[in-house]
């Protein structure tokens, strides 16, 4: 038995640990475009408060996971999946061209969600959506800490994201203004009451609530990205947090069923008997998706006691709840999921 898994976040890794002290023959190969390692991916938004986060953040190295006789190929993509075959294509780093594989892992996580008036001016805002991602805003505002100097910030998105990376950013010392398309913050998650509480939490902080407003474009001028709503504002730096999109552009071109995800039956199994799909990725019959780590690690270690046998019975979701990590803030009422 040949396994390939895409991706390394939480899905991936938990599956491939599981299914190894589940099953020592098999062979497992991870294929993954990261190359720091098994990192936790909630703690990115606490990467400004915490000097060191870019090494408390990683959770396992590669050479750990290898040590269990996972094999890791890292700084790989995966540009095609062919079902014909069963292989999948890659290009990076290592030397293969192709891998064959008897069951395929899709969990590849998700991307940042950028609306498509922004797309045109990618290149004057950063998204906040891996280690790498992180690397470059700490290089980006290390620039202004070298000149004693502290960076202003507009950050466009108050969902959990927006408002967690605001909430840290202030708590840094930055200056921080938040704006939000809707009447409330973490419209989503939060009922009106805790949307309330968060505003004068992270007011409290510092940090300057926009509600309401419609951006219209982004533009630099003088060496400062300037926001464009009904008024032209200047910042020294702006972040895009307006969600997540599911990384399921190679399971479409593949031929795989999709919708707001990877479509996957109560075995989390694509239209394809070979493929699954874990996590972020992974669209159940219902129409709900579990972007959430308590549930994605459940999948995980159900697919791999399912694959080995163990299991028969049909993934169910476990009951879970998600927290914001804005410092200061405790939601007084359950959390939407």
């Amino acid at each position: 038995m040949q396994i390939v898994i895409i991706g390394s976040g939480v899905a991936g890794v938990s599956f491939a640990e599981k299914y190894r002290s589940l099953s020592a023959d098999a062979g497992i190969t991870l294929v993954t475009r990261e190359h720091d390692g098994y990192y936790s991916r909630p703690l990115l938004s606490r990467g400004f408060s915490k000097a060191t986060i870019e090494q408390s953040i990683i959770l396992k190295t590669f050479d750990k996971l290898r040590e269990l006789n996972i094999d890791v190929l890292c700084g790989v993509e995966v540009t095609a999946i062919n079902r014909s075959e069963k292989e999948i294509e890659i290009s990076g780093s290592c030397q293969e061209k192709a891998l064959q594989y008897d069951i395929l892992i899709l969990a590849q996580g998700s991307a940042a969600f950028i609306p498509s008036p922004f797309e045109p001016y990618s290149k004057l805002f950063f998204c906040l959506n891996s280690l790498v991602d992180l690397k470059s805003l700490r290089k980006f505002r290390q620039d202004f800490l070298n000149k004693n100097q502290k960076p202003e910030w507009a950050i466009i998105g108050g969902g959990l994201i927006g408002c967690e990376v605001a909430s840290d950013l202030a708590v840094a010392g930055d200056k921080v203004t938040l704006f939000h398309a809707s009447t409330r913050l973490m419209e989503r998650q939060l009922v009106a009451d805790d949307s309330d509480l968060v505003l004068k939490v992270l007011q409290d902080s510092g940090v300057k609530v926009l509600l309401n407003q419609s951006v219209r474009n982004f533009v630099r001028e003088d060496g400062k990205v300037c926001v464009r709503t009904e008024v032209t504002t200047e910042f020294d730096g702006l972040i895009v947090a307006c969600g997540f999109k599911p990384r399921s552009e190679l399971a479409e071109i593949a031929g795989l069923e999709t919708g707001r995800g990877i479509k996957v039956n109560e075995y989390l199994q694509t239209s394809d008997e070979s493929i699954y799909a874990l996590g972020d990725v992974a669209e159940l019959p219902d129409g709900n998706l579990y972007p959430y780590v308590l549930p994605i690690r459940n999948q995980a270690l159900w697919l791999a006691e399912f694959l080995a046998g163990e299991k028969q019975d049909a993934w169910i979701p476990p009951t879970f709840t998600t927290k914001a990590k804005v410092h200061g803030f405790e939601a007084v009422h359950p959390y939407n999921v």
